[in-house]
């Protein structure tokens, strides 16, 4: 996604098992591999860590400009 995914917008990289397509390959974007995931993010299945993850987006998103 060459200008960046927005909140809420699932990654086009994402094959359906959600794994990365890009996993291990140069042009994986570095934000991608700076993510290290924890207890806290992955909970105890995949809806608690798209619970988090959906909670991260949001909460980073950038200001609407005025």
């Amino acid at each position: 996604m060459p200008a960046g995914k927005a909140a809420g917008v699932r990654c086009v990289q994402l094959d359906p098992a959600n794994r990365c397509r890009l996993f291990g390959r140069p042009e994986r974007p570095v934000v991608c591999g700076q993510l290290q995931p924890s207890r806290e993010m992955c909970g105890a299945n995949a809806v608690d860590a798209l619970v988090w993850l959906t909670k991260l987006e949001r909460d980073t998103q950038p200001a609407p400009m005025t």
